[in-house]
């Protein structure tokens, strides 16, 4: 085991916020109890780039339950919590990353782990699985295949594959209804205002936030912003989103006309230049601008620093821009990943992440039993119901099952009224 962490001696602290996260995963901690039985990544290592913070360490304790010697690093250069990467390495995780490192230190870290030469990747919007392709082509033979956990990674591997430069299988665990319809809505909603209130203080209730994006994560957002006492205005470029959200009961309208009104403005879409160019002029005085997006593109800061006349961190995470008109533009955590990359941003809640990690760590298991071909692929429909079978069991919950004659019914096409 090798490490390169912040503080080794923040170990304690962290084992216990990785306690307090083990009693809220009650699903992974299930099948980290069946993988250390069957141990299925015996002889297999696994490396990761992904948010290093307490329910991460926690499925990386899972793959090595399950036989695998696990190495680990960080998606985001302020999502990693140190005390979680000190908890690590010190229960036996080969764990690199700290929090605030370099973009420089960032790419070191991949290559740390990728020096452990691992069979299987479990990636968080793609930059390991690029980097082996690029700069680390002698691990492509070795590696059995990916998991990618973003749909930011997503979009890039359905890229890379459809260039023909993708070289080895991707489960896109992203895509599977366990991830999506409760990761990406419920816990990118509730985090994404976790971090938001604690880095401000601020009221949320009569504000009007403009929510860009109607993906799973923008539902999720505007969801919870309305709860908050919001009034929501949404911005898509799908016709079919931007119906849905007005039949939802948003305001649904251009980005130029939507900044004029914002209070808070949320990036949820992945893509880069959403907000950018003349848009920062259009906003109002006190105006907030965050990202929910993987990436820190979405908010161009370089258009953003070229149109303001000064700019001031102002509080831990929140930097003050002053427009030449004398308005002043507040953006929180860099315009990065604020529910991670916020100085009070914990990523999604315990109970949300144990469904996600649960699919991750099937998936990974998944490709060491299959041979699967060079791709982007789907986590099998029947991996997504035994995880929700397990969390409803997690819960106490009972739900009722198709009589025989039931059965019937819906297969037999002779069947009327």
């Amino acid at each position: 085991m090798s490490y390169k962490v912040k503080d080794i001696s923040l170990a304690p602290q962290g084992k216990k916020k990785i306690e307090w996260v083990q009693r809220h995963m009650p699903v992974l901690e299930y099948i980290k109890k069946e993988f250390s039985k069957t141990k299925p990544f015996e002889g297999i290592t696994i490396g990761s780039c992904l948010h290093l913070e307490p329910k991460t360490i926690n499925l990386g304790l899972t793959l090595q339950a399950g036989g695998a010697e696990v190495a680990m690093t960080g998606c985001n250069p302020l999502s990693t919590h140190d005390d979680a990467t000190a908890a690590g390495a010190s229960m036996g995780l080969n764990m690199y990353g700290w929090r605030e490192e370099s973009n420089e230190e960032y790419y070191e870290n991949i290559e740390r782990v990728l020096d452990h030469d691992p069979d299987i990747i479990i990636d968080d919007g793609a930059d390991m699985i690029f980097f082996i392709h690029k700069e680390r082509r002698d691990l492509i033979g070795k590696i059995l295949g990916a998991c990618e956990e973003t749909t930011t990674g997503i979009h890039r591997l359905k890229a890379m594959h459809d260039d023909k430069a993708l070289e080895f299988p991707v489960m896109a665990v992203n895509d599977s209804y366990m991830k999506y319809l409760f990761d990406n809505r419920y816990g990118t909603g509730q985090s994404t205002f976790d971090s938001i209130m604690g880095s401000t203080n601020m009221l949320i209730a009569g504000k009007t936030v403009v929510v860009c994006g109607y993906g799973w994560c923008g539902r999720g957002v505007a969801m919870r912003a309305v709860g908050l006492g919001a009034n929501v205005i949404v911005t898509e470029i799908d016709p079919i989103r931007a119906l849905e959200a007005r039949m939802d009961g948003y305001r649904v309208m251009k980005i130029r006309d939507a900044v004029k009104e914002a209070d808070l403005i949320l990036t949820v879409t992945g893509n880069i230049d959403i907000v950018s160019g003349d848009d920062f002029k259009y906003m109002k005085d006190g105006c907030l601008l965050a990202n929910s997006g993987h990436f820190n593109v979405e908010i161009n800061k370089e258009d953003l620093h070229k149109q303001a006349v000064s700019c001031q961190q102002i509080r831990a995470d929140i930097e003050e821009f002053v427009m030449p008109d004398g308005r002043k533009l507040y953006l929180i955590a860099d315009g990065r990943l604020v529910n991670l990359a916020g100085e009070r941003g914990q990523g999604h809640p315990a109970e949300i992440m144990d469904m996600s990690f649960a699919m991750q760590a099937l998936s990974a298991k998944y490709l060491t039993e299959n041979k699967v071909e060079v791709g982007v692929h789907k986590t099998p429909d029947e991996t997504d119901r035994y995880v929700a079978e397990l969390k409803l069991n997690a819960m106490n919950i009972k739900i009722d099952e198709l009589t025989s004659r039931q059965v019937n019914y819906m297969n037999n096409w002779e069947e009327g009224t």
